[in-house]
């Protein structure tokens, strides 16, 4: 499969971590689906028990994703933005330009931090509403593979270029969350994707910590629902007798965007039970093996067809 590259700019890591800087990062259109449909954050309906919704939600991340960028050509190799997306109006725009900083930020941190699990602050709104109220503060926490260690991160999604502005932003939202379950944050990250010349970029920094007051997240053991719901509600309801193979995995074709979805068989019955949390436990001591058998570090798996490597309007996805 023909690589992706995305150029990024690093700056103010600690050594051992990212090293700052320019660079590229290679990737696939089944990895940035795959960081679509798995950043953890409530569905839109905030009905994640019922399969449908969930299964929805998974279906519009990757149809946005799919009007918002494409490959110019099956040879090129850097994400642009869409003629559709650049005649969106403005709160339009905004809504897209947020979930692909999101998308983008769960990718770079998967990828060069080792910290694919990501949840978005609003899980926990219903036990902190009066800390999380308003805008200041960060988007998403994530937790390292190895570890442990526990990172914050804002994101944010812009048109053109971020100015000396929109990067102090960033910083000042990450530097909000101080702690998870009372263990202080390594990073705090301000991540900005934006354009230049309609090619995707990307921007992340981590301030130097300072004394404020900030947030400590609670994770209670269902958090993790957020983060898997969606892909396994599609995968359950495309079956609708309910007997997932569980030995050999499972691979779900999803109709009308050419691409395949599975769970491998090591977590598969824990997250068809709901057992969110030991799910994502046993993921976490495997994300070598998952890797072998081609699986991403949480045990799904995110195939693309040979559409997504077109211009769009080259191709056919979505059926009338």
């Amino acid at each position: 499969m023909s690589l992706l590259r995305i150029p990024y700019e690093t700056e103010g890591f600690p050594a051992g971590t990212v090293a700052n800087g320019s660079d590229e990062l290679s990737v696939t259109w089944d990895d940035v689906l795959w960081a679509a449909v798995t950043v953890g954050r409530p569905s839109r309906h905030y009905v994640f028990q019922h399969g449908d919704a969930s299964a929805y939600e998974a279906l519009f991340r990757w149809s946005l994703l799919r009007m918002a960028l494409e490959q110019s050509s099956i040879a090129a190799y850097r994400l642009r933005r869409t003629s559709a997306a650049r005649t969106l109006d403005p709160t339009e725009k905004g809504a897209v330009n947020y979930f692909l900083g999101m998308t983008f930020c769960k990718l770079f941190a998967a990828k060069l931090l080792e910290t694919p699990w990501l949840l978005h602050l609003d899980v926990f709104r219903p036990q902190m509403n009066p800390v999380l109220t308003g805008r200041s503060r960060p988007d998403l926490i994530g937790v390292q593979t190895g570890t442990g260690q526990w990172h914050g991160f804002e994101c944010k999604g812009r048109v053109s270029q971020p100015g000396a502005t929109a990067k102090s932003k960033a910083k000042d939202q990450a530097l909000r969350l101080v702690s998870v379950n009372g263990t202080p944050c390594t990073l705090h990250v301000g991540a900005i994707t934006y354009y230049r010349n309609d090619v995707l970029q990307f921007y992340w920094c981590d301030p130097a910590p300072r004394e404020r007051n900030g947030i400590d997240v609670r994770i209670a053991a269902n958090a993790w629902r957020h983060y898997y719901a969606p892909v396994v509600h599609l995968i359950h309801d495309a079956d609708r007798r309910g007997a997932m193979q569980r030995e050999a995995g499972v691979f779900v074709a999803v109709e009308g965007l050419d691409l395949e979805v599975s769970i491998h068989p090591a977590v598969a019955e824990l997250l068809v039970n709901e057992q969110w949390a030991a799910a994502q436990r046993v993921a976490m001591d495997a994300a070598s093996d998952f890797a072998g058998a081609g699986y991403q570090p949480d045990g799904l798996w995110v195939k693309t067809g040979e559409s997504w490597r077109r211009r769009s309007e080259d191709s056919v996805l979505l059926e009338g």
